[in-house]
């Protein structure tokens, strides 16, 4: 050992104190590859005992499906041992006593140079750095609220869901305990609806008290979050007795509310005092969001008949999509944000977590899209539409969500139609669930288009009603139960079903002719009894270089012009403030407001703005329409972008103005604010 003795200490005992007490894992291994020394850090990262780690072949820490590759590399090293710093290389994985898995960087120090036939492998966990831990956490927030969010689709019984979310909620916070209060109708007591971890004499369905000095009545009160930091510390509320006698630490309490009424109080609570930010409180507000719509809507389907039943889901998917799009919004504009950071560029590991955190919100956004599309609330916006790339999307949704036991194949051709593309993927989802129906033992269910240059004979449009370049015939067929001919003749008429009561509302097939001919297009039924049946929609097609000239405005400007002063009016501060950051990065100079009304004082004060963007939700006050028509009553040249996370009921009546739907990328932003001002010229 080089440098200057220390006195009274030997240059042994420096080492095994180092070798000790170094944070990171470390593990001398001979030139066999046997571990001869580890340090308590590897114990602990490994799950291995320090006597089961000395003896034990490196190999064993490599997974199973890379060890002969690790084998090879350890070789070709053993050659060559040359010193490798951590960082060289991201995607090294490995394997815990457990069998778990777990991402790391090792570093490698040859002691070949000082007379030992040692390497030393220093070994560090990748999630214990902290950008690393908040993208994670992003990221599972995000895949649980859309597992949750694919989960109450198809839910039957809100029952099911009071007792998922506890569980989903203590999981994804990694917390205790977790429980679900909701209001009686007195408004006097809490009835405990679900939860786990939950106190040794707590059970469900027991009546608690709605005190306003406990957080859960402060919650209903106030309608907001309640965070309790320290429960031994906590001067505010009277914390029960019995809470501190189970070592209870700190809790988190939000709403249960829908359309603006608090039905009770979602809260987690953990036995270890751990800090609730920004990103917990959103997490939990959106799940009680979803949540408390979906036992509203539950509610609200006991005192409807069948015939109202779609309805009810598209106010359940209006009070969801409104809350999920505003946080996918926030995390996928951060993660775009942090993708134009030198530190990203840099990183591959941590392109990769953003990467898996954008997919995840990516994942989400299409699940909200898909919930609006079911519950036909969206006005047609018809554009070209790539058929295959839909139907592949489409069916690598459904093969995760459909009967395991339904095999689904995809034929398609590069073809491309007229369609509003949300419902279209709506009119196509509401043909493949009537053909799950039709199979519950199974079977397989065919997707193809193509193009044709004429409709069938029995469905030819007469005049100026067919499509000049053909149509694009895209087809979904089952080996279902099929359909007699008297059922095919009245497939078709609203309300019509052959389904047991409260499985259907026999509206599916009709809402798909009434797209289809909205369309400009038609649909046709072939079914036979044991065979099987096959709807074909046939919409409009495009040739796609006679499409992007008829749908482009060439009059649009080609960039956003230098120095756009854009008034941007949103309430929620942290949707505002990726927005902000999205049109800084254009070059944009960003007036941020919070009210329509400000918003109307900042017009008339600065008549430089170049462009007013706007949610269509502004809380309490007037809406983003009604902002936008004062507006252009008062400056008719100001180009005006709306956006929402929910468009259906919010324009009442066709307006003028473009509609930016969120979450959107920066791009997406972009390319409609270069829209609008195309418009505006």
């Amino acid at each position: 050992m080089a440098g200057t003795p220390i006195p009274g200490i030997s240059d042994g005992a420096v080492f095994r104190s180092l070798f000790t007490a170094y944070p990171d894992s470390l593990l001398l291994v001979d030139t066999e590859g046997v571990i001869r020394l580890a340090n308590p850090a590897a114990v602990e990262l490994l799950g291995y005992s320090a006597e089961e780690l000395v003896g034990l072949p490196v190999d064993a820490l490599v997974p199973d499906a890379i060890r002969p590759r690790h084998a090879a590399y350890r070789k070709a090293y053993a050659d060559q041992p040359r010193s490798r710093p951590m960082g060289t290389q991201m995607d090294l994985v490995a394997k815990r006593r457990d069998g778990s898995e777990v991402l790391v960087e090792i570093a490698l120090s040859p002691l070949q140079d000082h007379g030992l036939p040692y390497v030393v492998a220093a070994i560090r966990s990748v999630s214990d750095y902290p950008r690393v831990k908040q993208a994670l956490q992003r990221a599972r927030y995000a895949e649980c609220l859309a597992q949750f969010g694919r989960i109450a689709v198809d839910a039957r019984e809100s029952q099911r869901l009071v007792e998922l979310v506890p569980a989903m909620a203590a999981e994804a916070l990694q917390v205790d305990a977790a429980k679900i209060l909701l209001l009686e109708p007195s408004g006097l007591e809490f009835r405990v609806a679900g939860g786990v971890g939950l106190l040794p004499d707590e059970t469900i369905g027991d009546r608690i008290p709605n005190e306003i000095q406990s957080p859960s009545g402060v919650v209903v009160a106030e309608g907001k979050p309640v965070v309790v930091s320290d429960f031994t510390q906590e001067r505010r509320f009277n914390i029960p007795s019995r809470d501190l006698l189970a070592g209870l630490a700190c809790e988190l309490s939000v709403p249960l509310a829908d359309r603006g009424r608090i039905i009770g109080v979602l809260a987690v609570r953990s036995l270890a005092a751990r800090p609730f930010g920004d990103d917990e409180i959103q997490f939990l507000e959106s799940l009680s969001s979803m949540l408390a719509t979906v036992l509203q809507r539950t509610s609200s389907e006991e005192a409807l008949n069948h015939a109202q039943r779609l309805e009810t889901v598209g106010q359940l998917t209006g009070g969801v999509a409104h809350d999920f799009n505003n946080l996918l919004t926030v995390i996928s504009g951060n993660l775009q944000v942090l993708e134009d950071t030198p530190a990203y560029a840099a990183d591959p590991f941590i392109q990769q977590l953003v990467g898996a955190a954008s997919r995840a919100t990516r994942r989400g956004a299409e699940l909200t899209s898909k919930l609006l599309a079911f519950s036909r609330r969206q006005v047609l916006e018809p554009t070209v539409v790539d058929t295959a790339a839909l139907l592949h999307s489409l069916t690598d949704m459904l093969r995760r969500t459909l009967d395991q036991r339904i095999v689904i194949t995809l034929d398609a051709e590069e073809v491309f139609c007229l369609a509003d593309p949300v419902q279209l993927e709506s009119a196509l989802l509401n043909v493949a669930i009537n053909a799950r129906d039709a199979m519950p033992q199974g079977g397989t269910l065919a997707f193809s288009c193509r193009a044709v240059p004429v409709l069938p004979t029995e469905l030819d449009l007469k005049g100026d009603q067919r499509a000049e370049h053909g149509y694009v015939a895209i087809a979904l067929a089952d080996t279902g139960i099929g359909m007699s001919e008297l059922i095919k003749e009245r497939a078709f008429e609203p309300f019509f079903t052959t389904k047991e009561s409260g499985r259907g509302t026999g509206l599916g097939l009709s809402t798909v002719y009434g797209f289809a001919r909205q369309s400009q297009g038609t649909i046709h039924l072939e079914s036979e009894p044991g065979v099987g049946t096959m709807v074909t929609l046939y919409l409009p097609r495009v040739e796609i270089d006679a499409g992007i000239e008829e749908f482009t405005d060439a009059a649009a400007p080609q960039r956003i012009p230098a120095g756009l002063r854009v008034l941007i009016v949103e309430d929620d501060a942290e949707v505002r403030a990726v927005m902000e950051k999205f049109l800084a990065a254009m070059g944009c100079q960003v007036i941020p407001c919070g009210q329509a009304e400000t918003a109307l004082d900042l017009l008339a004060s600065e008549p430089d703005v170049g462009l007013l963007l706007t949610d269509i939700l502004l809380g309490a006050g007037m809406r983003g329409t009604a902002l936008a028509a004062v507006a252009h009553a008062q400056r008719p040249d100001l180009p005006i972008l709306l956006m929402s996370g929910y468009s259906s009921g919010l324009l009442d009546q066709p307006q003028p103005w473009v509609l930016l739907r969120k979450p959107c990328t920066r791009a997406e932003l972009e390319q409609a604010m270069i829209k609008v001002l195309g418009a505006a010229q």
